[in-house]
């Protein structure tokens, strides 16, 4: 697997995308490793990559600890199970990108000795399926955690776009695109925000263009 061939030109897409925002824009890649082997990982590093992402805690220590030797910025993803808490503690991850309600924020002050850096999780698009606040929600809550839990030190917001359907369509493009215009309007009523992760291989181009300065990307970079 070309590792160097594929990180230059997925940051040419992200550079183009960058630039048709906003030339002053900057826009972070978060290599989602959690389909790829520790070597991989290694590779892809030794490439220039530097910020990576897990989805489990299990699969972030393992990492972790078989590649602590490099100066690696590890992010988790996933959903947090609350018998998981002391465990990603335990990791001080860069970011947790998945602070998907008021509770498990409260779970997690209640545990915390130090400084945990997240981002609240909304559920843009209101999916059944997927975890996060509504956004009707979103600022209320956000300010709440900020004002009370004082171990947890809120940077912005996760989104997730809208699931794809099975074959592209132009349905799901303009869904796309009212989905990150709306996460966009809400991060910027968010106080002391700087971060909003959107954005993932399918649709981080579409993600840059309303905002985005997080992308996380796995399939584009690891599939294959």
């Amino acid at each position: 697997m070309d590792f160097a061939k594929r990180l230059d030109h997925l940051i040419k897409r992200i550079e183009k995308a960058r630039l048709s925002y906003n030339r002053h824009h900057i826009v972070q890649l978060i290599a989602v490793s959690k389909y790829a082997t520790a070597e991989q990982v290694r590779a892809l590093y030794a490439c220039g990559q530097r910020a990576f992402a897990e989805n489990k805690v299990q699969d972030l220590q393992a990492k972790f600890n078989t590649l602590q030797a490099l100066p690696l910025e590890w992010h988790m993803l996933g959903n947090l199970q609350r018998n998981k808490i002391n465990k990603l503690l335990a990791l001080k991850p860069f970011l947790f990108h998945a602070l998907d309600s008021l509770e498990l924020a409260q779970a997690i002050e209640a545990r915390s000795i130090s400084t945990l850096n997240a981002l609240l999780q909304v559920n843009i698009s209101k999916e059944s399926a997927k975890s996060g606040v509504i956004p009707e929600q979103a600022l209320e809550i956000y300010t709440h955690i900020s004002q009370t839990c004082p171990h947890i030190r809120l940077k912005g917001m996760m989104v997730i776009g809208p699931t794809p359907p099975p074959t592209p369509s132009h349905h799901h493009t303009q869904a796309l695109e009212r989905a990150f215009g709306q996460a966009k309007d809400l991060f910027d009523t968010l106080p002391q925000a700087s971060i909003l992760s959107m954005g993932m291989s399918a649709d981080f181009e579409c993600a840059i263009a309303y905002g985005a300065n997080m992308v996380r990307i796995g399939h584009a970079l690891f599939a294959g």
